[in-house]
C-alpha cells in the first residue's frame, strides 16, 4: 500500500509539472507569457474623446478606429480586449506605471514619450496641420506669429504652436479645440490632418491650411514588457498583410492612412 501511495503521489506531481510547463508558452493562451494587469485580458487605454479614433457612445462604451485596432490586436494575442477610458494627457504615465498594459490612443512617436514607454511599429500615419475659420487670412505658419492657437492637452502640437506664439489655449481634446474654433474662438488650431478632415465632414466651420510635417502613430507599452511589445508588432504586421488595418481605415476615414506614405 505504501508503494502504491508513493507511486500515486509521483504521478500527481509529474502531472502538475506538465500542466505548469504547458501554461508558460508565449504568443497566446491565458496570458501569453506577458506581464498583464489582468490575466487573459489586453487592458488598453484610449481617451474616448477623439472621434473617429475613439469616442464614447450613449451606453458609455468606446468605439472608433483605435478601439477596433486594439480589439483586432487582442484577438491576435489570444486575449480579451479590455478598453479603459482615460484622459489623453495622463495615458502614457498610466502605461508606464502599470495601470494599463498598453495605450492605443493615436500617440505620436516622440523622443520625449519614448523615455517613458516603448512604441510598437506605427499602425497609421498622419501629420500636423493648421486649421482656421473660412474668413481667416492665415495660410501658413508664418501667419501665426503672436496669434491665439488652441491645441489639445498632452499632444505634440503644443510644441509646434510654441514656435509661433506664446498665446496658446489648451483643451482636453482636439475635437473640442476645433469645435471652439468653429464657434468663433481663437485664431487657429493645430492638430493632425485626419482629425481636421473629419471635423470638416461633420460641418465644423473650419478649413485646413499648411501641413506642418509627418507623424507616426503607434501603440505604447511599458518598457519592461518586451514580450508583449514583440507580439503586438507581430499582430500589427499580420493585420497589415491581411488587409485588416486598411479595411478599418477605409471604414472610418474613407482612405488608407495605415500605409507609410514615404514607403519602406
Amino acid at each position: 500500500m505504501k508503494k502504491v501511495s508513493l507511486w500515486a503521489v509521483m504521478v500527481l506531481a509529474f502531472s502538475m509539472l506538465l500542466a505548469a510547463c504547458g501554461g508558460s508558452d508565449g504568443g497566446g493562451g491565458a496570458d501569453g507569457g506577458y506581464d498583464l494587469k489582468e490575466d487573459g485580458k489586453f487592458t488598453f487605454a484610449s481617451s474616448g474623446e477623439f472621434k473617429p479614433f475613439s469616442s464614447t457612445n450613449a451606453e458609455g462604451e468606446m468605439t472608433g478606429f483605435d478601439i477596433e485596432v486594439a480589439e483586432a490586436v487582442a484577438k491576435e494575442l489570444g486575449l480579451e480586449p479590455s478598453p479603459q477610458k482615460f484622459k489623453f494627457a495622463s495615458i502614457v504615465e498610466g502605461v508606464k506605471t502599470g495601470r494599463f498594459d498598453a495605450a492605443v490612443a493615436s500617440h505620436t512617436i516622440t523622443p520625449e514619450r519614448a523615455e517613458h514607454v516603448d512604441f510598437s511599429e506605427p499602425y497609421y500615419y498622419s501629420g500636423p496641420q493648421i486649421f482656421t475659420r473660412p474668413d481667416s487670412d492665415i495660410e501658413t505658419k508664418d501667419d501665426l506669429k503672436d496669434k491665439e492657437i488652441a491645441v489639445s492637452k498632452g499632444s505634440t502640437y503644443a510644441k509646434s504652436a510654441e514656435e509661433m506664439t506664446s498665446n496658446i489655449k489648451i483643451y482636453d481634446s482636439d475635437v473640442t479645440a476645433l469645435e471652439a474654433l468653429s464657434e468663433g474662438k481663437h485664431d487657429a488650431v493645430i492638430t493632425d490632418f485626419v482629425t481636421g478632415k473629419e471635423a470638416i465632414g461633420n460641418d465644423f466651420k473650419i478649413e485646413g491650411k499648411e501641413l506642418l510635417g509627418r507623424s507616426e502613430q503607434a501603440i505604447a507599452v511599458a518598457k519592461d514588457n518586451e514580450k508583449l511589445l514583440e507580439d503586438i508588432n507581430a499582430a500589427l504586421e499580420k493585420l497589415r498583410e491581411d488587409g485588416t488595418l486598411k479595411e478599418l481605415s477605409e471604414k472610418y476615414f474613407g482612405d488608407d492612412i495605415t500605409s507609410d506614405p514615404e514607403g519602406e
